[in-house]
C-alpha cells in the first residue's frame, strides 16, 4: 500500500511514511495470474478538467450490461500501482469493468479539496465521471451498477464521487479515508491539516447537508458507504471514521446507534447502520492496532457492492458433522492459506463457485490440495487457479467431495466442529466430518 507523501508535514515524518511506502508497495508488484485481458491506457474519453489519464480493465469473462467499480489510487500512487489490487482478478469470475483514474500532475494526489472537483463543476470528479460515461457508452454497462472504492487520497475522493455524484454511483467502499468536503480549502492549496489531522468535528445535520447542498433537488436513493480506519492512522487521523460515520448515516436517514455488531477476525470490529445485513446503508469497520496501511478486503468490498451475488450457482459448502461452513481466513487471501471451518456468515469468503471444469472458486482463487500432495493430510488451501487436477473436485452424491488428483475427500482435520477447524484431504472413510452439503 501506500501513504500520502505530498503532505505539509515534517522532513522526519515524510522520511518514515516513505519508507513505509516502500515495503507496503510490495503487496502491489506481486505477479499476476496469466490472464488474456490486460491493463489498457484510454486516451479522449471525454470532459477532463483534471486531466487525469485514464486506465481500463475489461476481463476476459466480462458480463452483459457488467458492473462499473471505480478503484482510485492513494497519493504518489499510480493506476498501474492500484492494479495490484485483485479487483482485476475477481472481475474475471464476477464479470464488472474496472476504471483506474490516474492523477498526472506533480502532485500526484487527486483533488478534493477545490470548489470546482467538490461541486460537480470542474476539477477530478468531473473528469472521473467522464471516464464513466465512456464505459457506460462504449462496453454497454449497467447504470445502475456502478461503485467507486479508493485508499487514502483515493478514498477521499471515494466519498468526493459519492457526495457529487449520488445519481451516479450506488455505493463506495473508503480505505483510511475523510468524509465529503472535509479536505475543502479556498486557498488553493490542496492540503489541510485540520482534516487530516482529526480536528474538524460536526453534526451528522451539518456533514449531510454538504452532500444534500452539493444536489439541490435531487430525491433520488442516495449511495450507501462502507468505511475502513485503523486506529492508529497517523495520517488521516482516527476521528475522521467517526466524523465519515455521522455523514453517510445522516445522507441515508438513519440515525448514529449500530444495528449490528460483530468481529470477524480479532482486531476487527465491523458495525452496520440502517440495517443488520451484508448491504446495510453504512458499513463501519473499525481496525484496531491497524496505522495508515489498512489491508485492501477487496472481496468484502464487492460482497458490500453486491457484485459476488452474481454468480447464480454460489453456495457456502457445510459440514455434516459441524453445521458449520468452509471458509478461507483473510480477504484477500494469499496463496497457500488454508480452508477451515467457521460458522456460516454469508461472507464472500465463503461463498464457493463450482465451474464447468470443477473448479471451486473462492474469493477469486480455487480450492487446492497444496503441492499436488497425495498423502492424508494434505492441506486444502485456496491458490491462483491453474486449471490443474488437484485444483478440481468432485462433488459427490454420497455427500463427499473428492480432489481428481488424489481421489482423497475433503476432511474436517481430527473430527473437530470447533471455528477455525483446518481443512485437509484424507482417504475416503464415510464419516460425517467427510459429508458435506451445498447450500
Amino acid at each position: 500500500m501506500a501513504g500520502l507523501l505530498h503532505w505539509r508535514r515534517g522532513a522526519a515524518a515524510v522520511f518514515a511514511i516513505a519508507l513505509a511506502l516502500a515495503s507496503a508497495l510490495a503487496v502491489f508488484t506481486a505477479p499476476k495470474p496469466a490472464q488474456a485481458a490486460q491493463l489498457t491506457q484510454v486516451s479522449n474519453f471525454g470532459n477532463n478538467p483534471g486531466g487525469l489519464a485514464m486506465y481500463l480493465y475489461v476481463p476476459d469473462n466480462v458480463a452483459p450490461n457488467p458492473a462499473i467499480v471505480v478503484a482510485s489510487h492513494w497519493c504518489n500512487g499510480s493506476a498501474s500501482e492500484a492494479f495490484g489490487w485483485q479487483y482485476d482478478e475477481l472481475a474475471e469470475q464476477y464479470g464488472y469493468i474496472v476504471i483506474y483514474p490516474h492523477v498526472t500532475r506533480d502532485y500526484k494526489c487527486f483533488d478534493v479539496s477545490s470548489p470546482a472537483s467538490l461541486n460537480g463543476t470542474g476539477g477530478d470528479s468531473v473528469s472521473i465521471k467522464s471516464m464513466v460515461d465512456y464505459v457506460l457508452s462504449n462496453h454497454g454497462a449497467d447504470r445502475n451498477r456502478i461503485f467507486a472504492t479508493g485508499f487514502s487520497s483515493g478514498a477521499m475522493m471515494t466519498n468526493v464521487l459519492l457526495g457529487v455524484y449520488p445519481e451516479v454511483f450506488k455505493a463506495g467502499s473508503a480505505y483510511a479515508g475523510v468524509p465529503f468536503t472535509c479536505f475543502a480549502t479556498d486557498n488553493g492549496s490542496m492540503w489541510n491539516s485540520e482534516c487530516s489531522e482529526g480536528r474538524i468535528d460536526r453534526t451528522p445535520q451539518q456533514w449531510g447537508d454538504a452532500v444534500r447542498n452539493a444536489n439541490p433537488g435531487y430525491s433520488g436513493p442516495w449511495p450507501r458507504m462502507q468505511l475502513w480506519h485503523g486506529t492508529e492512522d497517523d495520517a488521516l487521523r482516527y476521528p475522521n471514521f467517526r466524523e465519515e460515520i455521522d455523514q453517510w448515516t445522516n445522507v441515508n436517514g438513519t440515525d448514529q446507534t449500530a444495528d449490528y455488531t460483530d468481529t470477524p477476525e480479532p482486531d476487527w470490529t465491523r458495525t452496520r447502520y440502517g440495517g443488520t445485513g451484508g448491504q446495510a446503508p453504512v458499513e463501519a469497520n473499525s481496525l484496531n492496532g491497524v496505522n495508515h496501511f489498512p489491508p485492501i478486503r477487496e472481496a468484502e468490498t464487492l460482497r458490500f457492492f453486491g457484485l459476488t451475488g452474481q454468480t447464480s450457482n454460489a453456495n457456502a459448502i457445510v459440514g455434516a458433522a459441524s453445521n458449520r461452513c468452509l471458509d478461507v481466513p483473510g480477504s484477500p487471501a494469499a496463496n497457500g492459506t488454508q480452508a477451515v471451518l467457521w460458522d456460516c456468515n454469508g461472507n464472500v469468503n465463503q461463498q464457493v463457485t463450482r465451474t464447468a471444469s470443477g473448479e471451486l472458486k473462492v474469493a477469486g482463487k480455487c480450492l487446492d490440495a497444496q503441492g499436488w500432495g497425495t498423502a492424508n493430510g494434505t492441506k486444502a488451501v485456496v491458490w491462483d487457479c491453474s486449471g490443474g487436477a488437484n485444483q478440481r473436485w468432485n462433488v459427490n452424491s454420497n455427500g463427499t467431495i473428492t480432489n481428481v488428483h488424489n481421489g482423497l475427500c475433503l476432511d474436517a482435520n481430527g473430527a473437530a466442529t470447533a471455528n477455525g477447524t483446518q481443512l485437509i484431504l484424507w482417504a475416503c472413510s464415510g464419516t460425517a466430518n467427510q459429508r458435506w452439503t451445498l447450500r
